[in-house]
């Protein structure tokens, strides 16, 4: 059984591919693109059904690998569209340990999808998935995190050291962390997560996997 079309909301179906577009630009673009969006129809419905994609963008944002295109996206290619601005400049998220451990996540996942993925494992250009192998392993040095551990096991504790840290609990921050998996224990990723530098090797592959999208897009 198909979906009905409202031609009405066709405007906005459109809209909403244009912040795809903009993504592939940077985070910014996509939130100029948001807010355009929500400008438009603000101005035909008064807003109120508008006024919450400004901030379902901005979780893509900050979760893309979970959020992209509101959970109806390819997480891979979000997760990878949002790289340099989540991974291009990882000291962005100094104060925010919460932003920073949701970006380390998108790391880990983009990282391991790259490689098992069967979409993506077979085409992408082995140089991006060597480069985002390094990024990873940058990270959980700088974080404290087993070099050998699963990546599905890190992704779990650091979304749910983020969300903790969202809700203002710091104590369920570091039951996520606690555990073999986290190696300086704790106290330690947390402070880290806190003070996060720029990661040369993580920025590279940032930039890598946002342009082996674009690649591959090209040839579809």
């Amino acid at each position: 059984m198909g979906i009905p079309i409202n031609h009405s909301n066709m405007p906005r179906m459109r809209s909403l591919l244009r912040v795809d577009a903009a993504a592939e630009r940077g985070g910014g673009a996509t939130f100029r693109a948001a807010h355009t969006f929500v400008s438009k129809s603000r101005s035909r419905r008064g807003g109120l059904l508008a006024l919450p994609l400004l901030c379902l963008v901005a979780a893509c944002a900050a979760d893309p690998a979970g959020n992209y295109l509101f959970g109806f996206g390819d997480p891979v290619r979000g997760a990878a569209l949002f790289a340099p601005r989540n991974l291009g400049d990882t000291s962005r998220w100094a104060g925010q340990p919460a932003e920073a451990a949701q970006a380390a996540a998108q790391l880990e996942f983009l990282a391991d999808a790259m490689r098992t993925s069967p979409r993506y494992a077979p085409v992408v250009n082995p140089a991006v998935t060597t480069q985002l192998d390094l990024a990873r392993d940058e990270m959980r040095q700088f974080l404290g995190i087993a070099p050998a551990a699963e990546p599905a096991v890190v992704i779990a504790g650091l979304r749910r050291a983020a969300a903790a840290l969202d809700r203002g609990s710091r104590a369920e921050a570091e039951a996520a962390l606690a555990g073999p998996t986290f190696t300086a224990g704790p106290l330690v990723t947390l402070e880290r997560l806190g003070a996060m530098p720029r990661l040369p090797r993580t920025s590279a592959a940032a930039s890598l996997a946002a342009s082996e999208i674009a690649r591959l897009d090209r040839r579809t």
